[in-house]
């Protein structure tokens, strides 16, 4: 069963926070998951010293992200129209909440260290990987026909050197492989992807297994976490 909170700005939200963890280190399970770094997110401050069983749960969560997270922050403000009320007693790790919403979509499931910093599958993605099927299914191929690729390739972290990272992509060399511009886009935090053109000849290069087999396995997966094809066009 799915747990819920509301209001966690205010002082009834972080009362129904402090019941549920009483006798609890974490919000599910006994090691800290995506549902600690969700609810953490949506607290604004260190809940005072009337919820000591929230504010034990909210030093735990700040000091794992802390250890994920080593960097000092400049410190960043967030506006809103409407600014909610802020819980007494707002602990100095407060500057850790400006990483929550990226530790949100970072943090991978219990049995893997690894990190996903991009989230989930965006349309485009979806739509490009429906394409990809379509176009693999199909039996009439052109004659040396080719077909122009967007790719998506994103770094462990943003510590990765993106120079580094370009020029591992394109020393993957083939016949039929063409690499074209490239740029890079911001995703948050100080963290870029890098978005590159290709274009392959459809007989001669399968963009499956340029990824598979040459772009995220050594020496390449050194800068690259992953890749996704963004658009893939016949041309």
């Amino acid at each position: 069963m799915a747990i819920s909170f509301t209001d966690l700005h205010t002082e009834a939200g972080l009362k129904s926070l402090d019941e549920f963890l009483s006798g609890k280190t974490y919000i599910s399970g006994d090691q800290i998951t995506k549902d600690d770094i969700r609810v953490y997110a949506a607290v604004t401050g260190k809940p005072g010293a009337g919820f000591a069983n929230a504010g034990r749960w909210y030093e735990t969560v700040s000091s794992a992200l802390s250890a994920r997270f080593p960097g000092e922050a400049a410190g960043v403000k967030i506006g809103s129209q409407a600014t909610p009320p802020a819980p007494s007693d707002v602990s100095a790790t407060e500057e850790k909440k400006q990483e929550a919403p990226a530790a949100a979509a970072a943090v991978e499931d219990d049995d893997d260290d690894d990190l996903d910093l991009f989230g989930d599958e965006t349309e485009d993605e979806k739509k490009a990987a429906a394409d990809r099927e379509a176009s693999k299914a199909s039996t009439k191929k052109k004659e040396s026909g080719k077909s122009s690729v967007l790719l998506d390739v994103k770094p462990w972290d943003d510590e990765t050197d993106m120079v580094n990272l370009e020029k591992a992509v394109r020393s993957v060399q083939m016949e039929g492989l063409f690499w074209g511009a490239s740029k890079l886009v911001p995703v948050g935090y100080g963290i870029k992807k890098l978005q590159i053109m290709l274009t392959i000849v459809d007989d001669l290069v399968s963009v499956d297994s340029l990824i598979e087999e040459h772009l995220t396995v050594e020496p390449c997966n050194e800068f690259i976490q992953s890749c996704d094809i963004v658009a893939f066009n016949k041309i």
